[in-house]
């Protein structure tokens, strides 16, 4: 069956439905990713989202549960130039289509995805419908504009905390939309996990005799958390462990001392992106996920130092708090899918933890 997207400035791309038969307004953005499709669709941070794949063929490799991100898949939809009909893997235990059709999420395959990216990075992301019917494109472009995205994380937070692990180190996790590697990365590294819903009190973390706390990844604009920011900003002030945040959990803490946060035309979506780490000079390759930034002029150097860049456009990768033991960073250190260069801010983390 043929299918449409339909962007808010009146393009349309045509391409054949897959997955589940079924209309969606989302915002369309695009990932550079080769491989970690799974990952990608799994990750809570593209809630609210359709994401277009730009390598071309996707599936080839089928897909593993145990590689997923999460316990479903967050994608809205998913954009392809074209499906593998078989997988070559022997840990594959599904067919791609099969996976979109089990958790009801739409798609295209046979679209020009080049153009799409290339009209996203001009024009920015736009929000999108993809439909099978295009005969009243007008009501069809007023209904995208008149559609609103917000409040996120509470869709994808858990409604109830849980420990994972046993290790010597116990650490809370604040959960706006964490990615499994997250934990997987901190049991590794013998650590207790207690993973918090995204609207918990300050206060759980003061008395719960952790020794560190992180703050995770998450979907959407951060000033919609805004019960968040104000537990964040009662952490900040009273906590004296160390603290760790990702991602969203980065932009956070900023907008809770008292930076600000702005859209990015279209976003860091991909697993190559390079950071400069400040401090040492030394590059890594990063996996990245995000629509925002935090703005460096917005920081108060009484409060936070920059300790990364990104080295494409300059924008803010990371912070280092003045007096406290608070690292943040906009990228993904637990990389999946993704280069491994990051890894070490966990031991760095922990080492601050362990002292």
């Amino acid at each position: 069956m043929k299918g449409y997207l339909v962007l808010e400035n009146g393009s349309i791309y045509e391409g054949e439905r897959i997955g589940a038969n079924k209309d969606v307004i989302c915002e369309v953005v695009f990932n550079t990713s080769m491989t970690g499709y799974l990952e990608i669709f799994t990750d809570p941070s593209y809630a609210g989202q359709g994401v277009t794949m730009t390598y071309p063929l996707i599936g080839n490799y089928g897909l593993t549960r145990e590689d997923q991100e999460s316990k479903k898949p967050w994608v809205e939809a998913v954009f392809v130039h074209e499906i593998a009909e078989m997988e070559s893997n022997f840990r594959s235990k599904m067919h791609i289509l099969d996976f979109l059709k089990e958790y009801d999420v739409p798609g295209l395959e046979g679209m020009n995805t080049r153009k799409l990216t290339k009209e996203l990075r001009n024009a920015g992301t736009m929000k999108g419908k993809l439909t099978s019917d295009i005969s009243n494109i007008d009501e069809i472009i007023q209904e995208i504009k008149d559609f609103t995205i917000s409040h996120l994380v509470e869709s994808v937070s858990g409604e109830e905390k849980y420990t994972c692990g046993d290790g010597k180190t116990k650490i809370a996790l604040f959960d706006f939309g964490a990615k499994q590697n997250i934990i997987n990365s901190l049991l590794e590294r013998d650590c207790e996990v207690t993973v918090f819903p995204q609207d918990t009190s300050y206060q759980e973390f003061l008395t719960g005799e952790f020794s560190g706390i992180v703050l995770s990844n998450g979907p959407g604009n951060p000033e919609d958390c805004e019960v968040a920011i104000q537990n964040i900003k009662k952490l900040y002030e009273e906590a004296r462990i160390p603290i760790l945040g990702i991602c969203l959990g980065h932009q956070l803490m900023g907008l809770a001392t008292g930076a600000k946060t702005y859209k990015l035309k279209y976003g860091h979506r991909g697993p190559n992106h390079p950071v400069k780490d400040l401090a040492t000079g030394r590059v890594c390759i990063t996996s990245q996920n995000h629509g925002y930034a935090i703005d460096d002029t917005s920081i108060n150097p009484d409060i936070a130092e920059v300790s990364h860049i990104n080295i494409n456009d300059g924008t803010v990768e990371g912070l280092r708090y003045i007096g406290h033991d608070i690292i943040t960073v906009q990228y993904h250190p637990e990389a999946c899918p993704g280069p491994e260069d990051s890894s070490y801010l966990f031991d760095e983390f922990l080492e601050k933890v362990r002292k």
